[in-house]
């Protein structure tokens, strides 16, 4: 909205500060901040009021009770307010004329709502049922994946060439087999950090520290200098998506006011379903889909870690961890809820340093 107004920069000097990204960026991260914390108290108090909160009891994880029974009550679906305000702050500082940030939208609303429905039903059905069906919640990821991936093949903007990290010049044109590259990218992204969210803080403290790095790989993408500087691919537009990465920096730091340890509230599918699939498809939109797997490793290691344990007791009945994902194999460990969270963060932040400093390596 407010990036329009430069189009009266001949009536009034000021408004010319409204296209530069990094004022824009920061404004935004400002708003995100602000909206969750005005707003947040209010929702958690309304949320506690609808009885909206943490049932303890896991059916499917007995042995984790032991270790949650104090959430017992603790009030879910904060992501609401995480979701939303980068919604709002998106649509107040970004240029809405530009696709790439049209298309993130897309993705974040679209996972919000099959992450709120997945939250309603876990919190109104009966009988131990967890949520939306499996299979029911992975047709809908792979349909915002398939549109997402079908909109990029087709729009004359945008590319289906994979950037190989560390190689100057060795680039793979994957035309029409990018389509289901970039629904593995969204799917694998929004479901690695809804398995990550499961102990205060982590989740978002882990999405902070991403949406940072790709905030800053987002602008250098869009900028021409910088880019071929360190050869990677100059992306028109591209750096558009520093303002949205901004607005999740803002709304992580305000969720994690009120959802650091002992968490006030939790994000629920809401949030995490969004952020994840926000994170995978920015990562395709500035080419850096490959990187992903070394700047998301958290989310990497916790989505794996699943996956081993459910393929190893398939075949051979025997479990590689004490339960998965990864952190509840720590708890089960003896490891503090604290510890666990903190050591995450720390190896978050080195993952994204390790990422940006392989830029210049081609």
């Amino acid at each position: 909205m407010f990036y329009f107004l430069t189009e009266f920069k001949d009536l009034f000097f000021g408004f010319n500060i409204f296209r530069y990204i990094t004022f824009r960026a920061g404004m935004a991260a400002v708003t995100t901040f602000l909206l969750c914390v005005i707003f947040g108290p209010l929702l958690i108090r309304r949320l506690q009021q609808m009885k909206i909160q943490e049932v303890a009891k896991r059916h499917d994880a007995p042995a984790l009770d032991k270790f949650i029974h104090s959430k017992e009550g603790t009030p879910t679906m904060g992501g609401i307010f995480v979701i939303g305000s980068i919604v709002v702050s998106t649509l107040l500082w970004s240029d809405l004329s530009n696709p790439f940030i049209l298309l993130t939208l897309f993705t974040c609303v679209g996972l919000a709502l099959v992450g709120w429905y997945d939250d309603y039903l876990k919190l109104t059905r009966k009988g131990g049922r967890r949520g939306l069906p499996a299979r029911t919640k992975l047709l809908w990821q792979l349909f915002v994946g398939l549109a997402v991936g079908t909109f990029i093949y087709s729009y004359p903007g945008t590319s289906t060439q994979l950037d190989v990290p560390f190689f100057k010049n060795l680039v793979i044109n994957l035309g029409i087999f990018y389509i289901p590259l970039v629904i593995m990218i969204i799917v694998g992204a929004s479901n690695a950090v809804n398995l990550t969210d499961g102990l205060d803080g982590l989740a978002i403290g882990c999405v902070l520290i991403v949406a940072m790095a790709l905030g800053v790989l987002s602008y250098i993408t869009g900028h021409l200098k910088f880019s071929e500087y360190l050869f990677i691919p100059f992306i028109n537009g591209a750096g558009e998506l520093t303002v949205f990465c901004a607005a999740m920096v803002g709304a992580s730091l305000g969720f994690l006011w009120f959802n650091c340890y002992p968490a006030t509230v939790f994000m629920g599918d809401v949030g995490s379903l969004a952020l994840g699939g926000s994170i995978g498809v920015i990562s395709v939109l500035i080419k850096k889909e490959l990187l992903l797997g070394v700047l998301g490793g958290i989310f990497v290691l916790e989505a794996l870690s699943v996956i081993l344990q459910v393929s190893s007791f398939k075949t051979t009945r025997k479990r590689i961890f004490k339960m998965a994902p990864f952190h509840h194999h720590l708890q089960m460990s003896g490891w503090n809820e604290s510890k666990i969270i903190i050591r995450f963060w720390i190896v978050a932040i080195i993952l994204a340093l390790v990422t940006l400093t392989t830029l210049k390596i081609r």
